[in-house]
């Protein structure tokens, strides 16, 4: 059975060039999402102001940027 990862609604602030995307979360901080988590929740490209969730392990580390709930 898979570990319960931490989740958070968040809106694209911007996609970047090599896979990465920033996002702005719901409470107003900014965060890093790195291209492999961008690709693991399948998208291609993500686009400013598209609604996310971003799943995290328990250490933190975002794992993958899934559509939102």
């Amino acid at each position: 059975m898979p570990d319960e990862q931490a989740t958070e609604q968040a809106t694209v602030s911007a996609h970047h060039d090599d896979g990465s995307a920033t996002a702005l979360r719901d409470d107003g901080l900014l965060v890093d999402l790195p291209a492999p988590a961008v690709a693991a929740g399948g998208w291609r490209t993500l686009r400013p102001g598209q609604r996310v969730t971003i799943a995290r392990d328990p250490d933190g580390t975002v794992t993958a940027v899934r559509r939102p709930v």
